[in-house]
């Protein structure tokens, strides 16, 4: 008789004890979405975002990013999220064809994913790279024209210009210097690049 009550209050205080642990359980999850929310203003965390806006110093530009381009878009996102393209510059423009910029010292190569999910029409953005596979860091273009014949093979496109256009226009018609490749007269800065939602 005596074993039974022992066995019936052992088995209250056990049930006392599990309600207890998931009474704080619940307020540590509360605490922690709490804090979350706080932290990201009630957003998804910016490293999710699939917006970029950059300010640049002839005005801004927002790009949407291809979520299906995980290296490559994936490596934009870093770089963004390091705020390593912020005082770097648009340092090529090819009338007619490209502007090319985020020139980032000691970025690290990426793996090229090709072939092309998205192609390389106007306004797209793709990574730069040298003629060797695999060889694409931190500078990144923005398609001109419909350059996916040349293009497409070879450059992975990872997003679109959907805001800025006008811009994008504005930098593809600077005046560059002649004998260098189609570096701006006048300097193009990215002042920053942010997720936006």
């Amino acid at each position: 008789m005596s074993n039974t009550r022992e066995q019936v209050l052992k088995r209250r205080k056990t049930r006392a004890l599990k309600r207890k642990i998931a009474v704080i359980a619940t307020v540590a999850l509360i605490i922690t979405g709490a804090v979350l929310a706080y932290q990201f203003g009630g957003k998804t965390s910016p490293s999710t975002s699939s917006k970029v806006l950059l300010v640049t110093s002839m005005g801004n530009i927002t790009i949407q990013l291809y979520e299906d381009m995980p290296i490559t878009t994936g490596n934009f996102k870093k770089l963004v999220s390091q705020k390593a393209y912020d005082g770097t510059k648009f340092h090529r423009v090819a009338h007619n064809f490209v502007i090319q910029g985020g020139e980032v010292p000691g970025a690290a190569t990426i793996q090229d994913e090709l072939p092309n999910k998205h192609s390389n029409i106007q306004w797209t953005v793709a990574m730069a790279k040298t003629s060797l596979p695999n060889s694409a860091t931190s500078q990144f273009f923005i398609n001109l024209k419909d350059n996916s014949a040349t293009l497409d093979s070879n450059y992975s496109v990872f997003g679109i210009v959907v805001e800025g256009r006008e811009v994008v226009e504005a930098i593809g018609n600077v005046e560059t210097v002649p004998a260098d490749d189609g570096e701006p007269v006048t300097p193009i800065t990215i002042i920053s690049a942010r997720f936006v939602s």
